[in-house]
Formats: C-alpha cells, sequence, structure tokens
C-alpha cells in the first residue's frame, strides 16, 4: 500500500486513516486486523464510517440503523416539545419539522440500506413521528399513522429514493455502478436481497392507495383515499388529535381504559359498553347526529360536538 501511495502522490495522514474488514466468519470476529503503512500500524476500526454510512463486518446496516434510531429518538423529543406547546402546534406545523428533522435523517442513503433486515429498528422511531403528528396513541393501528400524518409508508419511501437512483444510474452509464446493477454477480446468499432484485418502479400513491384497500383495520371505509390530507388536518391540537383517537376507536374511552388496567368497568354512564364508536354513534347522552361518518368529515357541527366533549 505504501508503494502504492508513493507511486501515485497520495500522502494518508495515518492518524486518520483506519483498516476494516468484512467477512461472514463468525469465528474471527473478534479478530484485529494489523495492517501497517509507512511502518505505522493503522488503527483497526470494526464500524467504519464512510461518507456518513456506518459499515459492520456482515455489511446488515445494523449498526448503522442503530445510530441513525438513536438520532430520531433524539429529534422525536424536540418534536414532542413542540407538540406539547401552546404555538405552532397544529398537525401541519408538526409534520414540516418532522420532515426537516427526522425523515431528512431517517433516509439518508436509503438505497444502501432499504433491503436490510434491520429496517424495523427507523421504521419504529418513524412510527413514534407520525403519533406525535396524528396525536394519535399507542394502540393505534399502524396503516391508520402515514394516513393522518399524510406522509407516505417509510418503506414506500425508501422504494422511490431507491428507483430514483435506479433511474440515474440508466441514464449514465458510463458510471462503473451501472455494471454492478445491470451486469450482477451471481448470488451466493439468500438471505440477501440486492438492489437489482427489484428494478422494477412503483408509483407510491397507487400502491398506498391498493395496501390501504388491502389492510384489515378500523374504521378504514372513512378514508378513500389515503394520500390526501384528511379533514380537520389544520384544526388546534386538542381538537385533532380527539378526531384521530375517535377514527382510529383507541383513546380514552371505558374499553380502552380497562384493557389498559387504568380502571376496573368499561361500563359507560348509560349502562353498555363503552367504546370511542359508542361515544359517538348510539351513547343516548353523548351521540353525534350523523355519527362517526360526521365527525369524520369535520363540518361545523362536529367541530361544535367535538369542542363540548372534549371540554366536558
Amino acid at each position: 500500500m505504501s508503494h502504492y501511495c508513493r507511486q501515485w502522490r497520495l500522502k494518508p495522514s495515518t492518524a486518520k486513516t483506519v483498516s476494516s474488514v468484512f467477512h461472514l466468519h463468525n469465528a474471527s470476529a473478534t479478530r484485529d486486523l494489523s495492517v501497517s503503512h509507512d511502518g505505522q500500524r493503522l488503527r483497526y476500526d470494526r464500524h467504519p464510517t464512510y461518507l456518513g454510512v456506518t459499515l459492520d463486518r456482515t455489511l446488515t446496516c445494523r449498526e448503522h440503523l442503530t445510530k441513525t434510531a438513536g438520532k430520531l429518538k433524539n429529534r422525536n423529543n424536540l418534536l414532542m416539545k413542540l407538540a406539547g406547546s401552546s404555538w405552532g402546534a397544529n398537525a401541519d406545523t408538526l409534520r414540516s419539522s418532522a420532515l426537516a428533522l427526522c425523515y431528512s435523517a431517517a433516509e439518508y442513503c436509503a438505497p444502501v440500506w432499504s433491503r436490510s433486515a434491520h429496517t424495523s429498528l427507523v421504521d419504529v422511531q418513524l412510527n413514534s413521528t407520525m403519533h406525535l403528528i396524528s396525536g394519535t396513541l399507542r394502540p393505534t393501528p399502524l396503516p391508520w399513522l402515514p394516513v393522518l400524518a399524510n406522509i407516505e409508508p417509510p418503506a414506500l419511501r425508501r422504494k422511490a429514493a431507491t428507483d430514483k437512483l435506479v433511474e440515474k444510474v440508466i441514464a449514465h452509464d458510463t458510471w462503473p455502478i451501472y455494471s454492478d446493477i445491470f451486469f450482477p454477480p451471481p448470488q451466493r446468499l439468500t438471505s440477501r436481497k440486492p438492489l437489482w432484485q427489484d428494478l422494477q418502479p412503483v408509483d407510491i400513491k397507487s400502491r398506498w392507495r391498493e395496501n390501504w384497500k388491502s389492510a384489515k383495520v378500523v374504521n378504514s371505509h372513512l378514508v378513500v383515499d389515503p394520500t390526501i390530507r384528511q379533514p380537520g388536518f389544520v384544526l388546534p391540537r386538542q381538537q385533532w388529535s380527539l378526531l384521530n383517537r375517535f377514527r382510529t376507536a383507541q383513546g380514552h374511552c371505558g374499553a380502552c381504559r380497562k384493557k389498559w388496567r387504568l380502571t376496573d368497568t368499561d361500563l359507560c354512564s348509560c349502562g353498555e359498553t363503552q367504546t370511542m364508536s359508542h361515544i359517538v354513534d348510539s351513547c343516548p347522552l353523548t351521540k353525534l347526529n350523523g355519527g362517526l361518518s360526521q365527525l369524520h368529515t369535520a363540518v361545523d357541527d362536529a367541530l361544535i360536538w367535538l369542542t363540548n366533549y372534549g371540554s366536558s
């Protein structure tokens, strides 16, 4: 290596240069690689960082995704402060802040690691981000979160980023990556899912609509098109959160509170089992004319009912 550097007049900094090795031989996982340059031993780094991506021995991107998840958790804490304030806490502001703070970090170099088996580490934190935007509770069915936050599902956004990269590579067939993708070597590990296995571009909005139609979630009939902003998106934080909890059937009602072991009874004041749908649809003490379908539209009568119920 020293001869190569001298030949091409390269002067790498020994203090900043590290050595690493990538392999699947678990018996040698703790073995350090000894590499020297000009008589000085280079520091061995098990998880080197290259262009902002942390690499690991087996190239599963687990270390990188773990770091990214920790970064997202800290940024979600900032978003939580904004959501709990009396200013700028509406869904539109939170959505813009989330895209700038959280999604920008979560999707960095996504085509590199989007097919990793550890993407759930990032998805968990993005789900928390969408919980903050929509004001929903943890038991909310996951398909509801992108719909209420008006942000495409994380997997589809990563697929769109990969499709964009492939499109750029197709336009530059002289790039070295072109032959890597379109003339790949034989696959040896069935557990790996290289980029070139799925080069078919996807319309993420159409795929999102298809996924929503096939998803078996409560009250899915309320949403005809999941790709558009749902009614009430610009409402104040308290009304927006309460509206979404009725939509998702997960809120502070007798049935949910008993399930969460916060109370011993699930009965309403009228004597029936108190669910979120019971409150708005059938309870003689609280029901809204038109029920949940009317509430979902967020028209004036529904908002008045929602305000009165939230203050009671």
